[in-house]
């Protein structure tokens, strides 16, 4: 669905690309712009493990160019940290006077002493998917990841987009934020259901990191029913994405099955979930239609459930409070908001503590 005006605030592209550099396992990455831009997830990605340095241009660099300040913080960040691999991404102050970022890293001779990763990036982007699509480009440029790897990355990355245009945050130009309904109450209904017998699907669609907090969700629904109601699907395929991602789904797979909680239906990887949320629906509406519930966890609205076609109660936990509408107009049955989950994940080397996950445990402890 495309639609004429955006009007409330969307993730921006220079952000998405630091993101990205992370998956990548880059060291330190260097922002070429104002101290100021990206700071919140600039320090977020800090505490993750990667070093973010900044050019911090000023009123003289936006008038006489900021070349000679990121050669001399390029020069910095290698002498600083010794990165393996190296990170530098444009802003629009920099994309507006046309900085040459690969001439700078030409320049400061980083480049002789580590790989580097160049972005040429701003915030203008309709879609903030546009700076992940960029970074893996470069990426491949410099023989980070393999073209066929590129190409995979690019489809999930357009899936996305077209997701959140059609039922998603960006489906209208404004969608009220909400909190999402009480977790005692959906709590409440889910132990009902499940003290009465009925079986249900637990469905982990959930995006990177975020799947650290959606897994206790899973685990805990699975803590409070018996094993014979409860199938598990998940996207946690340890053998696709980065090295990096990969590794979350390795991490929470031998956590849960630590627990004696196994996965029924793998689905596909961590950056898969707009493809893997419609290989759930099929497992869904091929095998188990005629249960009572399903609780989808990380990204709902990648699930087309029909109501026509499952009678099922639907559960949805996510962590958008401008996705909460949106899945009621999908009609989903209960939506819950994990507040804060991603800071909260930022860093997260196993599962951690859910507020959804922790009110069904005391509540079924009673």
């Amino acid at each position: 669905m495309e639609i004429e005006m955006i009007l409330h605030p969307r993730p921006s592209a220079i952000v998405a690309a630091l993101y990205t550099l992370r998956d990548l396992d880059v060291d330190v990455a260097v922002m070429h712009g104002p101290a100021g831009c990206s700071f919140k997830h600039s320090r977020l990605l800090e505490e993750d493990g990667m070093h973010v340095l900044t050019s911090a241009m000023n009123e003289s660099n936006f008038v006489f160019g900021g070349h000679d300040s990121l050669v001399s913080v390029l020069r910095k960040a290698e002498e600083m940290f010794h990165p393996e691999l190296m990170g530098v991404v444009g802003t629009c102050s920099s994309m507006i006077i046309g900085e040459d970022l690969h001439q700078a890293v030409e320049d400061s001779g980083v480049g002789a002493k580590c790989k580097v990763i160049a972005v040429n990036v701003h915030a203008g982007y309709r879609d903030n998917t546009v700076g992940v699509i960029l970074t893996l480009e470069s990426a491949y440029k410099s023989g980070i990841i393999s073209s066929e790897e590129f190409e995979r990355q690019k489809r999930m990355l357009e899936a996305a987009t077209r997701l959140e245009k059609e039922v998603g945050a960006a489906s209208k130009s404004y969608i009220p934020p909400s909190k999402g309904d009480s977790k005692i109450d959906v709590a409440n209904r889910l132990l009902e259901l499940i003290d009465l017998g009925k079986k249900g699907v637990c469905v982990l669609n959930a995006k990177k990191e975020t799947a650290f907090m959606f897994a206790d969700i899973l685990r805990a629904v699975n803590r409070v029913a018996d094993s014979s109601q409860i199938v598990n699907i998940a996207n946690l395929d340890t053998e696709v994405g980065l090295k990096k991602i990969r590794g979350y789904s390795k991490k929470i797979l031998d956590e849960l099955a630590a627990d004696g909680i196994n996965i029924d239906h793998i689905i596909g990887g961590l950056d898969e979930y707009p493809v893997a949320g419609e290989k759930a629906a099929d497992l869904i509406n091929e095998f188990y239609s005629d249960y009572d519930f399903a609780v989808l966890l990380g990204i709902p609205h990648a699930v087309p459930l029909e109501k026509d076609s499952v009678k099922m109660e639907i559960f949805s936990i996510t962590n958008g409070p401008r996705t909460i509408e949106p899945l009621r107009w999908l009609g989903h049955d209960h939506a819950v908001l994990e507040i804060d989950l991603h800071p909260k994940t930022m860093g997260a080397t196993g599962i951690i503590p859910s507020e959804f996950g922790d009110t069904l445990l005391k509540l079924k402890a009673g």
